[in-house]
């Protein structure tokens, strides 16, 4: 049996962190692919000298030729430029737009039956640049967020009430960026809202931090963003991509109608399977909720519209 195949653009500390995890588990043979010439084939082959002592036998590609990533069942974009200090996400947007459209356009024609992962900032603008770079239908192009931030509210959820991570579950809605829902009541600690467990004022400190997670990253680096958390989430898209899992994970997605909002990339939770989206989990909002859902969608509604 074929071992499956993803192809991560970017060999930047996201892209080498997500293919290292991708290699390590074992998932899939991985194709790392940059502009910059022995970038990718340096860590490429950094990463397979690792193999012997991680056990494992995924082959992982370095190159800079998009025909080594024909066939790939999975294409995770990571590549554009990262956040800077003071930098906010929009002025990204037209360098980004630029770069993904065109890395996006070539893997596409070497795997046109792909399921794209979009990472690249602004996240839900860069979706709109890939979906229409690709022609793929929206089952097919997914954008990461609300899983890292569902992370970032995880951890932070964890650390407050002095319990573990893995009974913490968070709930996060809308854009990429500052104007994300965290949604409080279905956010939980062993099935318990955390709207039971502490005071509206924690519970909103906690949000804010949360939708400020990646600049606080940026201004404690001070030279660059996050990448070990963003890796980990992409990887956890991948498997359940990869191994048909059916996860209810909270993604970008094309929306046509669903929660009241149509034609625009807004993170939701969707289930997770062999063919991408299969589904996104509807949820009725309070009027608070939906508002601010509507803020968010706004907002990215702007950004692509500056696209042009």
């Amino acid at each position: 049996m074929a071992r499956n195949k993803v192809t991560v653009i970017g060999a930047g500390n996201v892209g080498a962190t997500t293919a290292q995890r991708i290699a390590e588990a074992g998932l899939a043979d991985v194709v790392l692919v940059d502009i910059v010439e022995g970038l990718p084939q340096g860590k490429g082959l950094d990463l397979s000298e690792a193999a012997p002592v991680v056990r494992h036998d995924a082959r992982i590609t370095g190159t800079n030729d998009y025909a080594d990533t024909a066939g790939s069942d999975i294409v995770v974009v990571t590549s554009g430029l990262a956040r800077q200090p003071g930098m906010s996400r929009d002025d990204l947007l037209a360098k980004n737009a630029g770069i993904v459209g065109a890395v996006v356009e070539r893997a596409a024609r070497h795997s046109p039956n792909a399921i794209l992962i979009v990472v690249t900032n602004p996240l839900d603008a860069m979706c709109h640049v890939a979906m229409k770079a690709s022609g793929f239908p929206r089952e097919r192009v997914l954008g990461m967020a609300g899983v890292l931030d569902s992370a970032r509210f995880r951890t932070f959820i964890a650390q407050e009430l002095g319990v573990s991570v893995e009974d913490t579950h968070a709930f996060v809605l809308g854009g990429h960026g500052d104007t994300m829902v965290p949604l409080s009541r279905y956010s939980t600690v062993a099935g318990v809202p955390i709207t039971e467990l502490l005071p509206p004022e924690r519970v909103k400190a906690l949000e804010e931090r949360t939708a400020n997670g990646g600049a606080e990253v940026v201004a404690l680096l001070k030279t660059g963003s996050a990448f070990y958390a963003p890796a980990a989430s992409t990887f956890e898209m991948v498997e359940s991509i990869l191994l048909d899992r059916k996860r209810v994970l909270p993604c970008a997605v094309m929306l046509q109608g669903e929660f009241g909002t149509d034609g625009l990339f807004v993170g939701v939770p969707v289930v997770l399977g062999s063919g991408g989206m299969e589904r996104i989990f509807e949820i009725e909002l309070t009027a608070d909720e939906q508002a601010a859902f509507d803020a968010s969608a706004d907002t990215v509604r702007e950004l692509v519209a500056k696209l042009g």
